[in-house]
């Protein structure tokens, strides 16, 4: 079987009929495109493991117009790195996504006025609460933007759940907390505890209650554009990985 290499395809005219996918060797299912297999950068198959995610990526390439545009193709992005990044740098991945647990939103709160004071507790102190219940992670809270230093067990005990994961959980789980700045609110969404607009609504509070008071910021209101997708994009590829099939 012939492939075609995802990586020359960003601005390219449409050149296939049909996108379908097909199993492979190793019990996963490949993307491909009349017949023609489907690479990631690296040149590995793109691939899913189970029919539900693989389907729901040939429909990407399927919805494409006359010009292929890959951004419009989040969960091939997403299966795409998880097969070349993850399955060779999983400690790596596993690092970068404890930093964000390290920093996470939900510890950092703000010192006024005293309604946004409340406000961050009500929301955002059962998803720690949760947290500790659900994983003995204890992650402290501190006010201002002054760093504090994590408790080293509880850092310790999210990355027990971060190694669980296979490269394709895991790759979604990272890229909602990179998109969130919060690891709890991810893993908080993948457990089933919040939908994605919850935790859209959740990691920019602050900013919607000053918009809310002062005016909408342009700049902010294109990045929550940005915050909300991949969100939605790291929710759908994890629910489509929970199907068997």
């Amino acid at each position: 079987m012939k492939a075609f290499g995802v990586s020359k395809w960003s601005g390219v005219k449409r050149f296939y009929k049909e996108a379908t996918i097909s199993a492979g060797s190793g019990g996963e299912y490949l993307v491909v495109l009349d017949g023609r297999s489907v690479k990631t950068p690296a040149g590995a198959d793109l691939a899913a493991p189970n029919r539900f995610l693989a389907e729901a990526m040939a429909d990407e390439w399927g919805e494409q117009g006359k010009i292929i545009d890959p951004s419009s193709m989040p969960l091939c992005k997403l299966s795409a790195t998880a097969i070349d990044r993850i399955k060779k740098k999983r400690i790596d991945v596993i690092g970068i996504t404890l930093k964000i647990a390290e920093t996470d939103l939900l510890c950092y709160r703000a010192t006024e006025p005293t309604d946004l004071v409340e406000l961050q507790n009500i929301s955002w102190q059962p998803e720690l609460n949760w947290a500790r219940e659900e994983f003995a992670a204890d992650l402290k809270v501190t006010h201002g933007i002054i760093p504090i230093i994590q408790p080293e067990n509880s850092l310790q005990a999210l990355q027990k759940v971060l190694l669980k994961f296979d490269d394709y959980t895991l790759m979604g789980v990272t890229n909602a907390a990179a998109a969130a700045g919060s690891l709890v609110l991810s893993l908080a969404m993948f457990k089933g505890r919040m939908d994605p607009d919850t935790m859209f609504e959740k990691s920019v509070l602050e900013e919607i209650y000053q918009m809310d008071k002062w005016g909408l910021d342009g700049e902010a209101v294109e990045r929550h554009k940005i915050i909300r997708r991949d969100i939605q994009s790291s929710a759908t590829f994890l629910n489509l990985l929970e199907n068997k099939g």
